[in-house]
């Protein structure tokens, strides 16, 4: 089980993702703007940060950048997750080291797909048919 921090102002968003989080196996640590996503990466050192950008205090472009300058929370993979569709804000979010940029609304395929890539499987089980 991964510990995944949610990073959204919106409390409908967080509580979607939170749902889809959870529905993985994996435990929800959440925080409403970019500022208390910095403090609470690291307070909880999560294993994956998803992360809003349009968001008050501390952007998520700011709050990625001080994540991924701290040597304490560096290592720790961002998917930006945010209604910013151009391709200059995903390249914008990547330079700041975000692994991953996810568009919404997204499905929850695709969110699911983005958590695994960038974490791995974690303790599911293998796909019916491969040996083990």
């Amino acid at each position: 089980m991964a510990r995944i921090l949610i990073v959204d102002d919106s409390p409908s968003q967080l509580m979607g993702i939170r749902r889809i989080v959870e529905k993985l196996g994996h435990e929800a640590v959440t925080a409403e703007d970019g500022a208390a996503g910095v403090r609470a990466a690291r307070d909880h050192l999560p294993d994956l940060i998803l992360m809003d950008v349009v968001m008050p205090n501390l952007n998520g472009f700011q709050a990625t950048r001080t994540i991924k300058r701290d040597a304490a929370t560096g290592h720790i993979p961002v998917i930006l997750v945010t209604t910013k569709d151009q391709e200059t804000d995903r390249i914008w979010g990547i330079r700041q080291g975000a692994q991953g940029y996810l568009t919404k609304p997204f499905s929850e395929a695709e969110l699911t797909e983005a958590i695994l890539s960038t974490i791995g499987h974690g303790d599911a089980p293998p796909p019916a048919g491969d040996a083990a």
